[in-house]
């Protein structure tokens, strides 16, 4: 029986560079995408899939983020004071619990692999997940998250899980592409990862999409792996020297997938999560058929 998934990492040590000038001093992942920060919502999918700790590997610049998972005493005192109930309440859901957050450093941008690399004290060894804050979801048909299907795979086949969604063809090379080896359905055992493949090799249009489920064996490895595209040290190149011991699983998420990390994507993000939302959306759609009125 596999080992139960209760940890996190949340990689948010990036500058942001896609976004500028909006994160010259505000971190990429406090951006709000309607009135939540971006980081929120990912931990959001996560309480949602059980996940008890979480652990955020930050950088220089990037206190704000301890603070938004902390006690704000005035703000609160303020609230209660004014009767300000419904606004209380919902400061005090969002904040996790007691000792359920751990905070680490991640001195240099070495890249993704270091980033997880640099959280494998606060993890020790026990299987945990991976959540790239950037991208956000909206549930689909099966009405969970993506990190909740991926945990369901991960109780079904063990191993370790990848989040996968279909791009153009002509858009692979941008991304890490994994192909298929034995499907069943929902869930796929992968034959091989690549990092970024050149334009005409990539082995399918299934791009990892920035959700995993490891195992802590994976440390070991990224402790050694040398820097790979980009000139740094690649999740996807540690993944595929795991692969050589352990099985590795794909998982099609069903719903929407936001890349909050690009303008574009920023902007369809704050559209479509409200768009879900009951008490905006009905105004908000009338304010959209008016501005395509226009288009």
């Amino acid at each position: 029986m596999s080992k139960r998934v209760r940890k996190a990492i949340f990689p948010v040590a990036g500058l942001g560079t896609r976004v500028l000038p909006a994160t010259k001093a505000i971190p990429k992942e406090m951006l709000t995408v309607v009135d939540r920060p971006v980081l929120q919502h990912a931990v959001d999918e996560a309480r949602e899939a059980g996940i008890e700790h979480f652990v955020f590997v930050t950088g220089r610049n990037k206190t704000v983020i301890e603070d938004h998972f902390d006690m704000a005493y005035e703000l609160e005192d303020t609230l209660r004071r004014r009767g300000k109930d419904k606004e209380y309440a919902a400061l005090m859901a969002d904040l996790p619990e007691a000792g359920a957050t751990s905070f680490t450093r991640q001195q240099a941008p070495l890249g993704l692999g270091h980033a997880v690399w640099c959280a494998r004290d606060i993890i020790g060894d026990e299987p945990f997940a991976v959540i790239l804050p950037d991208m956000i979801t909206l549930p689909g048909a099966r009405k969970t998250r993506c990190l909740a299907q991926c945990l369901e795979a991960y109780e079904e086949h063990g191993g370790n899980i990848i989040a996968v969604e279909e791009v153009p063809m002509d858009e692979t090379h941008l991304y890490g592409v994994v192909s298929v080896k034995e499907d069943f359905g929902s869930a796929f055992e992968i034959g091989s990862m690549v990092e970024k493949p050149a334009k005409g090799t990539s082995p399918s249009n299934l791009i990892i999409s920035g959700r995993y489920i490891l195992d802590p064996k994976v440390f070991e490895i990224l402790a050694k792996v040398e820097k790979g595209a980009g000139g740094e040290i690649q999740l996807t190149d540690g993944m595929k020297t795991l692969a050589e011991t352990q099985k590795f699983f794909g998982v099609r998420f069903d719903g929407r997938t936001c890349d909050t990390g690009s303008k574009l994507g920023f902007l369809l993000a704050n559209v479509a999560f409200a768009l879900e939302r009951e008490d905006i959306a009905p105004a908000f759609k009338a304010e959209l058929k008016k501005i395509m009125a226009k288009i």
